[in-house]
């Protein structure tokens, strides 16, 4: 009985070391800033600010195999292999649209600009500066698949029409979590909307 006891204390600590190295960590991450309009039923209507990204377009394949080159290829970019080997923060999340080649972004810290950033050694990497935009979000926990990905897809969609929301074509997934980050996984699925005409 006391070994259990001490297995379960040892696991407890364990559990929440963990818990406070995931929180450390995305505690100090910058995040795609944007305003909340308004929220219908679990999807959310929000204003993002003009924002700095990489980008890198790679053949789509199935979700987990198209994460991980793009992945691959950014983050060895902002992990030093650039011209002056400097190190850049991770932010988040992490941008993949849904078209048919994929595009992976990851914002640039609000430190930089196009002319402070070191450039890529990778010549697939390049540099794109977003407008402000509205999007519309769905939130769904977990770990991301393509199944999961295109439900959440249709689901957005059919809250849209319900409200009457009219969307474009360029719908993004986004994902929050570092892969080690086994609990309260955060992934959406974005969709721009159709911008309104000012009268």
């Amino acid at each position: 009985m006391k070994t259990f006891l001490i297995l379960g204390a040892v696991l407890f600590c364990l559990f929440a070391i963990y818990g406070l190295m995931v929180y450390r960590s995305q505690n100090g991450i910058e995040h795609y800033p944007y305003t909340l309009v308004q929220s219908y039923d679990g999807v959310e209507i929000r204003q993002y600010e003009r924002s700095l990204f990489t980008t890198v377009t790679i053949h789509k394949e199935a979700y987990d195999v198209s994460s991980s080159k793009g992945f691959r290829i950014l983050g060895g970019y902002i992990f030093g292999d650039n011209e002056r080997k400097e190190k850049i923060a991770m932010t988040s999340p992490v941008v993949m649209s849904m078209s048919d080649s994929m595009t992976m972004m990851f914002m640039v810290p609000k430190e930089y600009d196009r002319e402070s950033l070191p450039q890529p050694n990778a010549r697939s990497i390049s540099f794109e500066e977003k407008p402000p935009v509205t999007m519309a979000a769905i939130r769904f926990r977990g770990w991301a698949n393509d199944e999961k990905i295109e439900r959440y897809k249709q689901k957005l969609i059919e809250q849209l029409q319900k409200e009457g929301i009219s969307y474009t074509d360029r719908f993004y997934f986004y994902g929050y979590n570092a892969p080690y980050e086994v609990f309260n996984r955060r992934n959406e699925v974005v969709v721009e909307l159709v911008a309104q005409r000012k009268s």
